[in-house]
């Protein structure tokens, strides 16, 4: 295997990483980011400050979810855009950790383009933030990982999360529209406080099931290995692939991409031009460092492997 081979696999799978796959669970996702912005702009253009609303997408690791808020997130700027609405924008975070008050002020500030000494109180820190966030016109704070900001769970800490969180959706001078991303232990951070769950509009992304969802899959299949320019054996277009495929991705939508591109991968370091099941098997070795007796795409009855486990092999 030649270098120029490897740096070639590597600018292909950099490039599909890039395209999105839509789906049925994304489209409730935008339509309803979709009217939030909307309503903001309305309310701007009207000189009202009525208190914004917001949007909270939880799931379980690897159902996909970093990826549908980034494609939110960029649609959200094109719409802004293409409205004539240049001067507002969207800002969006990764909950850093520890997941204080205080440092999640930091990180929003800076990605404001604001650098604040650490010395300062919490306070003093959060209104600076709403300062800027209406001097830079933002209209919605996405905040990814925010089941971190409750990760302790004391009553405590979730009662100072949903009292900043509503602070600024009902801002006086400038409210701001919060999008939460995160694990279903974001929900604890809603369910705790009545008055910000009634401010939310709330989407849950579902594990696949290889019943309901083993079309869907080879279809996402097809459509990679199209923009792939690589033609689709015919062992990966029968149902039993597809569900072997949601299987050893642990019923997780994200970690069905996962292991398509990494099959794709091994595709084009092989230099060949037909995608098989052999490959989905080679990508889910090299994931998990299971033996064939532990591979859901070699072995018959795939159903008794725990996909979830790594350096699976047979004891002697």
């Amino acid at each position: 295997m030649t270098s120029n081979r490897i740096k070639q696999t590597a600018q292909k799978i950099a490039l599909l990483r890039d395209h999105f796959i839509h789906h049925d669970r994304f489209e409730p996702l935008e339509n309803r980011f979709s009217l939030l912005i909307e309503k903001r702009l309305a309310d701007c253009e009207a000189g009202r400050t009525s208190e914004a609303h917001g949007l909270a997408l939880s799931g379980l690791s690897g159902t996909g979810k970093t990826s549908a808020m980034d494609q939110l997130m960029m649609r959200g700027r094109q719409r802004l855009d293409r409205s004539g609405h240049q001067s507002f924008s969207n800002f969006s975070i990764r909950v850093p950790s520890p997941a204080t008050l205080k440092f999640v002020g930091q990180t929003l500030l800076r990605a404001l383009g604001y650098q604040i000494s650490s010395e300062r109180q919490a306070w003093y820190i959060w209104d600076l933030v709403r300062h800027h966030l209406k001097e830079r016109k933002v209209l919605f704070v996405h905040l990814d990982e925010a089941q971190d900001l409750a990760s302790r769970g004391t009553r405590h800490e979730l009662n100072s999360v949903a009292s900043m969180l509503k602070t600024l959706m009902t801002d006086p001078e400038w409210p701001v529209g919060i999008i939460l991303s995160g694990t279903p232990e974001l929900e604890d951070i809603l369910n705790h406080d009545p008055q910000l769950a009634r401010r939310m509009d709330t989407v849950h992304f579902e594990s696949l099931s290889p019943v309901a969802h083993g079309n869907d899959v080879l279809d996402l299949i097809e459509n990679y290995c199209s923009k792939a320019k690589l033609e689709p054996g015919p062992d990966i277009l029968e149902l039993a692939h597809g569900e072997r495929l949601i299987h050893g991705a642990a019923n997780q939508f994200g970690l069905v991409i996962e292991l398509t591109l990494a099959a794709i991968e091994q595709a084009y370091l092989a230099d060949v031009s037909r995608l098989t099941r052999s490959h989905f098997s080679q990508a889910y070795h090299l994931r998990t460092s299971c033996t064939d007796m532990f591979n859901p795409f070699v072995i018959p009855d795939f159903h008794r492997i725990d996909a979830r486990q790594v350096f699976a092999r047979e004891r002697r």
